[in-house]
């Protein structure tokens, strides 16, 4: 069995894992950073000398391919680098932790991508309605995190449950919602770039189009990315307290309680949304550092979905248990992320496959 270490470089922070030959597992965090460079160098440090086999990467967005993951040579680095215009806030991370990883491990390095889960979604959940000419489409993200949801789900539910409708909602720094039929992807909220979708920590999701012409004519095109990818969101919705939901829910400021109450909101409207589309939910997942570690989230945010069959149990709430349903209502379970394992079985499967 070889040893595989995996690399989640977000925007702003890296998470590690080494999976040994004999099965072990060994994780490695950095949050809250600035420059991703200092952290990767940290890391080498923290691995005191283990080798690994196969070196994976989680890649936010992967372009026009479904592969879920491919071997990175030169090609493969040069077509990575020629999109990173899809993700500027999270490809030039992913590229600096592939770099640096080829020039310490001379091992295979595998890219994992988030938007091939996607892949199965219909074409009405694809499309965008703008000329077919001009080449874009939606791409959704968090798949590699969603692809592990639905891994286990049948375990958690079932297997005829875990076929059934199931809207998982990934809510971090930045977030999503997938709607789930027969574990497969049928919809997601983020579209052609992880800008759009519900409101995020820098990032406000979905923007009339008109606000964006409007400020084209105040900013140029740098300003303006600049301004979509880091100054928008509940920063601004909290009039610069905080981008963290953590600060957000500890703060007394009538701005900060404006923001989560705008984040609960949005959350609940992209679940019934989905709801429509789909003709319905069996069952709701939290995944991510907000749907995991905040309690008072997901109770507001179910507060309100009594009439679609959901209810919290507040105590199995309060302790984060796998359920936290009340009994005689629909499923409401959390389900840690774990980009990391997906990535370690990615990397076995794709350099044993012919």
């Amino acid at each position: 069995m070889k040893t595989i270490l995996t690399i989640n470089s977000g925007s702003s922070s890296i998470k590690a894992s080494l999976f040994d030959a004999d099965g072990s597992r060994r994780n490695f965090r950095y949050e809250h950073l600035r420059d991703h460079a200092p952290a990767f160098d940290q890391l080498m440090r923290d691995l005191h000398g283990h080798e690994p086999d196969i070196v994976g990467h989680r890649f936010v967005h992967g372009g026009e391919i479904v592969d879920a993951a491919r071997l990175v040579d030169a090609t493969e680095r040069a077509r990575l680098e020629s999109i990173v215009h899809l993700a500027p806030l999270h490809l030039p991370g992913n590229l600096l932790g592939l770099d640096l990883c080829r020039q310490r491990f001379d091992v295979p390095q595998v890219a994992c991508f988030d938007t091939a889960f996607h892949s199965t979604m219909p074409e009405l959940a694809k499309r965008l309605p703008i000329p077919q000419e001009l080449g874009l489409r939606r791409y959704g993200f968090h798949g590699i995190n969603y692809a592990h949801v639905a891994s286990r789900l049948p375990e958690l539910l079932g297997d005829d449950a875990a076929h059934g409708k199931i809207v998982v909602a990934h809510l971090g720094s930045g977030a999503s919602l997938c709607m789930l039929e027969n574990l497969r992807s049928v919809d997601t909220t983020m579209g052609y770039t992880p800008a759009g979708g519900i409101v995020m920590g820098t990032r406000s999701g979905d923007l009339d189009p008109g606000v964006m012409l409007e400020l084209v004519k105040r900013y140029d095109a740098k300003q303006l990315s600049d301004i979509v990818f880091h100054h928008m969101g509940l920063l601004a919705l909290s009039n610069g307290e905080s981008s963290e939901m953590s600060d957000l829910l500890a703060s007394d400021s009538a701005q900060a309680k404006f923001a989560v109450d705008y984040f609960c909101r949005q959350v609940r409207s992209a679940i019934g949304s989905l709801a429509a589309k789909s003709g319905g939910i069996d069952a709701l997942v939290f995944t991510g550092g907000i749907g995991e570690h905040a309690p008072s989230i997901r109770a507001a945010i179910c507060a309100q979905l009594e009439f679609m069959g959901f209810s919290l149990n507040v105590a199995a709430n309060n302790l984060a248990s796998p359920r936290i349903d009340s009994s005689g209502f629909k499923p409401i379970l959390i389900v840690p992320a774990d980009e990391e394992a997906m990535i370690d079985g990615l990397c076995r499967w794709v350099t044993l496959a012919p």
